[in-house]
């Protein structure tokens, strides 16, 4: 029995992270099989079932097919509407459908429908003798039985002859599920799957590619992926095969294409930045001197012309292979577009995009480009995308990503659990917020230097609460930059201040001026007024620079919620033993009474002694708490209040 894991997906975009070989394509490829738009995929137990278990496998599949994969919808509120409108039932929002699709590509449909409701409306509009019979009726079909001998008045045999229409279209045993079921059938999203393979080729003979058409009515392999998107091509441009034939047409044909490119060149212009000069460009001409097939009648040519040398232009498939795939899929996602409904109306959530490795050929900051185009597509689309690139990952959306892993003995493990991950699945993600951090160090005006990762952390997300509730967190313009520590703050200060940035300094407090940020002052490196320690916001009414308790970020939040987080971080180190308030040494600060309990109660969480004090905050930062409490709301809003009247 192979094991069965639950993979929870982003409303807007999922991004599944992980090394090669790791298992990344087989889930995309596993989600198309199940409901592919194209229909041109579907589950192959040879193919598709885990091989170690195939043999064994293969004796029940005709019998007893296992379930390859399970989806779980949530009903959108215009959907249940609907259904509760038009049946009479009670389906509370966010009611769930789950969809099990099996190896031999039959599916189970588990609806959840209460038929009691509509019984008992059913029963209100019969005669008193006829609703005193279904007192204890447990299903609309089983009704007309229960009527058999009462006697009904005339409106009860109407109404009873309106039911057992109902029963009679209904496909189930359970008539209200099969109801609902046809009201959402089509609803449920389709899968549309797009990886390299799809890319348009720098030529492509029309009078083969006609042969293969024809052939394929028959044997749809003759038509590969790069026939499929030129056909998409021809078609934007509204060119048939017969205007193809035609004499004397090729001016117009040729425009037509043309047309199409320069409209697809300006899409893809709208997030490429690295050239802006490049354009695509179209020709149809025969080249008798080819090879076969190209010797053959006319050829449609593709080429990338680039302005910035004089127009010199390169055949299409080898030049710019990022432009290339960026094209590439508009073509094939107008097709696919086109296909699902030729009416051109946009489909929606009904269309989830599954895109393999899709900024595998870009630039580093054409990766940049290609995430504000995600974040477009998902603005009508769930995206769900792999990636083991760091310039792929948004390191302020960490929620949005799933790690996956090829764990020995136990095959591939996806995650949204970034502790206890192999560190080289975690790298892009480190990496990402490693780039993320040295790309604003440089281009901020506004910059506040903590000493560490977790302040940027905790920072982002009090700001991030403090703004939802409406008021003012830290400045959008102002740039968290962590140093590594109080020793490498005041080389950040010189290196930053020599810059003419605007700068400010928050500083853990041990309960005496710093010598250093004191010295960063006194030699006008810093006015004074932009050095804060976090011991002036831990009592913002009676404390002030310099004479506070001893404290760190931590100590803004309240010691029951850190304490939350610690636990649940090192719950395995524990033992599940939860360390609360009471089990601390007394103390100021939440980070010092915790390293001394570990001591004392010989404790190892980690090889050097005390804790890791950024995994906890990597903790916050993928699982955030729903709100936080009234005080840390006032402790953070002073700080973000003293910090942003620097500026």
């Amino acid at each position: 029995m192979n094991s069965v894991q639950t993979v929870a997906v982003d409303p807007a975009v999922t991004v599944f992270v992980g090394m090669n070989e790791a298992g990344k394509t087989v889930l995309l490829k596993a989600l198309q099989k199940s409901a592919d738009a194209l229909g041109e995929e579907s589950f192959g137990p040879v193919e598709d079932y885990p091989r170690k278990d195939l043999s064994a496998y293969l004796k029940n599949h005709k019998t007893q097919a296992d379930v390859a994969i399970s989806l779980t919808y949530a009903l959108s509120d215009d959907e249940i509407g609907r259904v509760n409108e038009k049946l009479g039932t009670s389906l509370e929002s966010g009611h769930q459908l789950v969809l099990s699709h099996k190896y031999d590509n039959t599916e189970i449909i588990d609806l959840t429908v209460d038929e009691l409701p509509l019984i008992e409306a059913f029963a209100a509009t019969l005669s008193t003798d006829a609703a005193a019979t279904l007192t204890d009726c447990k299903s609309l079909r089983s009704i007309p039985d229960l009527l058999t001998d009462t006697s009904l008045t005339d409106a009860d045999q109407v109404f009873l002859q309106d039911l057992n229409v109902r029963i009679a279209a209904s496909k189930w045993s359970h008539v209200s599920k099969w109801e609902a079921w046809s009201l959402i059938a089509s609803d449920v999203p389709k899968f549309l799957y797009f990886s390299d393979y799809d890319l348009l080729p720098g030529k492509m003979n029309l009078a083969d590619l006609a042969t293969r058409v024809e052939q394929a009515k028959a044997d749809p392999r003759q038509l590969k992926p790069i026939h499929r998107s030129v056909l998409a091509l021809l078609r934007m441009a509204d060119v048939t095969f017969a205007d193809l034939a035609a004499p004397g047409g090729y001016e117009e044909l040729k425009a037509k294409i043309e047309g199409v490119s320069i409209t697809l060149t300006d899409q893809v212009m709208e997030f490429w930045k690295q050239n802006e000069d490049l354009e695509v460009e179209v020709d149809i001409k025969s080249d008798t001197t080819d090879e076969m097939p190209f010797n053959n009648g006319p050829n449609l040519y593709l080429r990338i012309k680039n302005r910035r040398h004089r127009g010199v232009s390169t055949p299409f498939d080898q030049r710019s292979r990022g432009f290339i795939w960026f094209f590439s899929f508009l073509v094939w996602f107008d097709s696919v577009q086109h296909q699902i409904d030729p009416s051109g109306k946009n489909v929606g959530k009904k269309l989830i995009l599954l895109l393999d490795e899709p900024g595998l050929a870009l630039h580093a900051l054409a990766q940049a480009d290609f995430l504000r185009y995600i974040d477009r597509l998902a603005n009508d689309h769930q995206v769900l995308y792999t990636t083991h690139s760091p310039f792929m990952v948004h390191s302020d959306r960490l929620h949005q990503v799933r790690l996956v892993e090829d764990q020995i003995r136990v095959g591939t493990v996806i995650s949204e659990n970034l502790m206890g991950s192999d560190p080289r699945t975690i790298f892009p993600l480190q990496a990402a917020l490693g780039w993320n951090i040295a790309q604003n160090l440089f281009i901020s005006e506004r910059n506040l230097l903590v000493e560490g990762p977790s302040e940027l952390i905790y920072l982002q997300l009090a700001s991030g609460f403090i703004d939802t509730e409406g008021s003012r967190g830290m400045r959008d313009d102002v740039t968290i930059v962590p140093t590594g520590g109080l020793d490498n703050l005041a080389t950040f200060v010189s290196l930053l201040g020599a810059s003419g940035l605007k700068l400010a300094v928050l500083h853990d407090y041990r309960g005496s001026p710093e010598q250093k940020m004191t010295g960063l002052v006194r030699d006008k490196l810093l006015g004074a007024k932009a050095l804060f320690n976090v011991s002036q916001f831990r009592d913002p009414e009676n404390a002030s620079q310099g004479n506070g308790k001893p404290s760190d970020i931590e100590d803004l939040f309240s010691v029951e919620m850190y304490l939350s987080y610690f636990n649940s971080t090192f719950k395995t180190q524990l033992a599940g033993v939860a360390i609360t308030e009471a089990d601390l040494p007394p103390g100021d600060r939440i980070v010092v009474r915790l390293e001394k309990f570990i001591k004392e109660n010989g404790l190892t969480l980690r090889p050097s002694g005390g804790f890791n004090h950024y995994a906890v905050a990597t903790r916050f930062a993928s699982s955030p708490p729903k709100s936080l409490d009234a005080a840390t709301i006032d402790r953070f809003k002073a700080l973000f209040a003293a910090i942003n009247a620097i500026y």
